[in-house]
């Protein structure tokens, strides 16, 4: 069974505007099935002999009706040259799409940067609206425009659900899988990040399994905060006795950032006309939640019995959310922090200069009001200080409870009530 997914108009868009397009994101999270939708021809570089014969004949992999999907493009770098090659000789519109999981074997063997030619498309794992998990009652894009948010909705969501979808993930495989096993799916996804024997690129045959996951504890113990690579270092040498020096260390983010496993959140920076210090530091954050839990042996039952840390992992999942429903609108998601002690989780900055600001609570009366309170503070700052002007909302996002707009116009809105 297919679900739809957001981002099929971002690449339908696409497609009628550019000669290609090239899908990325995680493993598993739905790239070639999406792209199966647009294609007329397509080959799949899951062989020797057919990566082998694309990097001897580039050309000759692209033959075929067009739109024509080459699944992992990555591993025949010689076709990205071809594409553009062939566009600036005949530019036509939807001639290619290209999914890739990973960056390129060898970088430098792409010589053209592809712009204007081939436009880049992030895929990320299935929203909770995507996997059926929210209503989609109220509309991210609708309260940018001012909509109204309905009150009179049913709220029966329980935290321990919630628990559940953070530790399962929005994995395609998993949110089909039968309830018992999603858990273990998402495990067997988690575990197969770490073969490299079949990788193509020997950055990653070179490196070890091990170091990999002691990295990925620590950044899974630093979720959805602004800990400096030197903290995760630290952490890395006094948990895993392991000594590791910042080149390695950089070498090791930089290959899970090319296999889209994390994605920091970097800092907004609007020009505030006082002495107010940003801080630029980006908050730690995985393409999914889930590869968190799994880094640490997180269960559902674990995150109910801590909710301090239940709370972090609840932000990196609707991190996730609001980048997918943002996505639809061409958003891009930012935090903000200052050294007088004002944050926010996510700042949401539109192309036309739009913002609104979002902060992320397991819910309750206290920690909404907290919320709220720290968004109406940086609406007054930037408003009054800064040319970004006043947000076009402020919004506590919680994993339950109501949703209802405040006197002070912060609306509050339980994930799983939210669409794009």
């Amino acid at each position: 069974m297919y679900r739809s997914r957001y981002i099929e108009s971002t690449i339908e868009r696409a497609l009628a505007s550019s000669g290609a397009v090239l899908v990325s994101g995680p493993k598993f999270c739905g790239k070639t099935t999406t792209c199966m939708r647009f294609q007329k021809s397509f080959v799949r570089l899951n062989n020797s002999q057919v990566i082998s014969l694309a990097r001897i004949d580039p050309e000759g992999i692209l033959q075929g009706e067009k739109p024509r999907l080459i699944d992992e493009w990555q591993k025949a770098p010689e076709i990205w040259d071809c594409i553009k090659a062939q566009l600036d000789e005949e530019y036509r519109f939807g001639q290619y799409l290209l999914t890739g999981s990973s960056t390129p074997v060898d970088k430098k063997q792409i010589q053209h940067s592809g712009a204007g030619r081939i436009v880049p498309v992030t895929m990320r794992t299935m929203s909770l609206h995507e996997s059926g998990d929210s209503t989609g009652a109220v509309s991210l894009g609708e309260i940018a425009q001012g909509a109204a948010v309905p009150t009179d909705l049913n709220q029966d969501f329980a935290l321990e659900e919630v628990a559940y979808l953070v530790c399962r993930g929005g994995w395609p495989i998993s949110v089909l899988s039968d309830r018992q096993v999603a858990l273990d799916v998402t495990r067997n996804y988690y575990d197969g990040l770490f073969v490299f024997e079949d990788y193509e690129n020997e950055q990653f045959r070179g490196k070890s399994p091990h170091l990999f996951r002691a990295i990925l504890r620590s950044y899974a113990r630093n979720i959805s905060s602004e800990a400096s690579v030197k903290t995760l270092m630290d952490d890395v040498r006094q948990s895993d006795e392991r000594a590791i020096d910042r080149k390695t260390m950089d070498s090791y983010l930089e290959a899970l950032r090319d296999i889209f496993v994390i994605e920091d959140m970097e800092a907004w920076s609007p020009n505030i006309r006082s002495k107010t210090s940003i801080r630029s530091t980006p908050t730690r954050h995985f393409a999914d939640a889930s590869l968190a839990c799994c880094a640490l042996g997180i269960e559902p039952v674990d995150l109910m019995g801590d909710l301090n840390a239940f709370g972090l992992f609840f932000e990196d999942m609707a991190v996730r959310d609001l980048r997918v429903y943002s996505g639809v609108t061409r958003g891009e998601l930012f935090h903000y922090r200052d050294n007088t002690g004002l944050e926010c989780d996510a700042v949401i900055r539109w192309p036309n200069g739009k913002w609104g600001a979002v902060e992320v609570k397991l819910g309750g009366e206290q920690a909404i009001e907290a919320g709220a309170a720290s968004l109406n503070r940086l609406a007054e700052k930037v408003s009054q200080k800064s040319s970004e002007g006043s947000p076009a909302f402020r919004m506590v996002l919680t994993a339950v409870g109501p949703m209802y707009t405040r006197k002070d116009g912060v609306v509050v809105v339980p994930i799983n009530q939210l669409c794009a």
